[in-house]
C-alpha cells in the first residue's frame, strides 16, 4: 500500500480531489520525508474541508477564499483558551502554525499552475514593497512573527533533571546527547550504532536525518560518554545486532518520555527541542562565535542560529558594558598619545 493511499484513508477529502492526491504522490516520489508528506497532507486537508463546506472548487478558488481560510486559522479556538487579549493569549493558532498551514496550499496552487489548470496562485508569496533591502521585499499574507525560543530557568532545569534521574539509562542518555550535541529529535532518534565513535567521543549526524541534508560530526562530553558506555552495555544484553542505537523496550517513544518528564516536573513547556535551544544558548554564553555555533548546530546560515540563541537583557547589557569599556580605553589611549606626541616636540 502506497504512502498516498494511507493518507487518503486517513483524510478521505484528499481522495475526493484527484489533483490533491497526484500532488502528494509527486512529493512522495521525489523522496520527501514521510513526516513532511504527512504535514502537507494535514495542511491541505484543512483547506479542502473549508472548500467542501463553502461549496468552493479549490481549482478555481480566488484570493477571497484564501482570505476566509486565513481568518479561520487566526480566529480558531485554541486549546489553551478562547479569549483574545494579546497576540499569543490562547485564541487562534500560533503564528508559526498558520505559516505552516499556508505552505502546502501555496505549493498545491504552484502545481496547478504548472499543470496549466490555473494562471495565478491565490496564495502567492506576498506583495512587492519598495524601499526595503535592495529595493523591495516580499510581504506575506500573514505577518511572520519571530519570537525567541523558550528555554528553562535554572530552577526549572533542575526540576527536569530531578525527574529525569529516575528514568531508565536509555532515556537518560538520549536526553544527555540531545543537549550535549544540540540534536534535533529526528537526528537523535535516527542515530545508529556505527554513527558513534567512542574513542574520539563524536557522533556522525547523517545527511538524510538532518533538516537541511547537511552531514556533520559533533562531539559529546566525557560525562555523557560514561552514561553512553553504560547504555551500550545494557543494549548488548537486549541485542548485539548493529542498527538503531536506541532500541525501544516499550511503546513509549522519545516524545512521550519527554512529555511525561515535563508534566511530572511541572515544567510543561519542556519539549524535545528545548535541549537544543538551551545548548546553543549556553554555547553563546560561553563566548562561542556565531559561525562556530552554526556549524555545530548544522545551520546553513547564521540567521537561523541567531533565532535559537536566547540571551537575557542582563547578559546583553554586560556585553555592551564590556564593549564600551574597551572603546573608552581606546579613546583615552588615542587622546593621551596625541598629548605625548605634542610634548615630545
Amino acid at each position: 500500500m502506497s504512502g498516498t493511499t494511507l493518507l487518503t484513508e486517513k483524510w478521505p477529502v484528499l481522495g475526493w480531489h484527484e489533483q490533491a492526491a497526484v500532488w502528494l504522490q509527486i512529493w512522495a516520489d521525489l523522496g520527501r520525508a514521510p513526516r513532511t508528506i504527512d504535514a502537507y497532507a494535514r495542511g491541505l486537508t484543512e483547506y479542502l474541508l473549508m472548500c467542501e463546506r463553502d461549496d468552493v472548487d479549490p481549482v478555481t478558488a480566488n484570493c477571497a477564499h484564501i482570505a476566509v481560510y486565513v481568518r479561520e486559522l487566526t480566529s480558531r479556538p485554541h486549546r489553551r483558551g478562547a479569549n483574545v487579549v494579546a497576540i499569543d493569549s490562547g485564541a487562534g493558532l500560533a503564528n508559526a502554525t498558520i505559516q505552516q498551514r499556508l505552505v502546502p496550499v501555496r505549493l498545491f496552487y504552484d502545481f496547478l499552475m504548472e499543470e496549466g489548470l490555473r494562471e495565478s496562485n491565490p496564495v502567492g508569496r506576498g506583495r512587492y514593497t519598495p524601499g526595503r533591502r535592495a529595493g523591495g521585499q516580499q510581504r506575506g499574507l500573514v505577518p511572520r512573527l519571530t519570537k525567541l525560543p523558550w528555554i528553562p530557568s535554572e530552577q526549572q532545569w533542575l526540576r527536569v533533571l530531578e525527574v529525569a534521574r529516575s528514568e531508565p539509562v536509555r532515556n537518560r542518555v538520549m536526553l544527555a546527547l540531545a543537549y550535549d550535541a544540540a540534536l534535533r529529535r529526528e537526528e537523535l532518534c535516527s542515530l545508529r550504532t556505527d554513527d558513534v565513535d567512542p574513542a574520539h567521543r563524536t557522533l556522525r549526524i547523517r545527511a538524510e536525518t538532518t533538516k537541511n541534508r547537511l552531514e556533520r560530526v559533533v562531539p559529546y562530553s566525557a560525562s555523557t560518554g560514561v552514561l553512553l558506555s553504560q547504555y551500550l552495555t545494557h543494549r548488548a544484553q537486549v541485542s548485539r545486532a548493529r542498527g538503531p542505537l536506541f532500541l525501544s523496550e516499550s511503546r513509549r517513544n522519545h516524545a512521550q518520555v519527554v512529555r511525561r518528564i515535563a508534566l511530572t516536573s511541572g515544567v510543561e513547556r519542556f519539549s524535545t527541542h528545548t535541549t537544543r535551544h538551551l545548548c546553543l544558548t549556553d554555547l553563546a554564553r560561553m563566548g562561542w562565535e556565531v559561525h562556530t555555533i552554526a556549524a555545530f548546530a548544522g545551520h546553513r546560515h547564521t540567521d537561523s542560529t541567531l533565532q535559537y540563541i536566547h540571551l537575557s537583557g542582563r547578559e546583553l547589557a554586560d556585553k555592551l558594558a564590556r564593549g564600551m569599556e574597551h572603546i573608552h580605553a581606546w579613546r583615552i589611549q588615542a587622546l593621551t598619545s596625541i598629548h605625548d606626541a605634542e610634548t615630545a616636540r
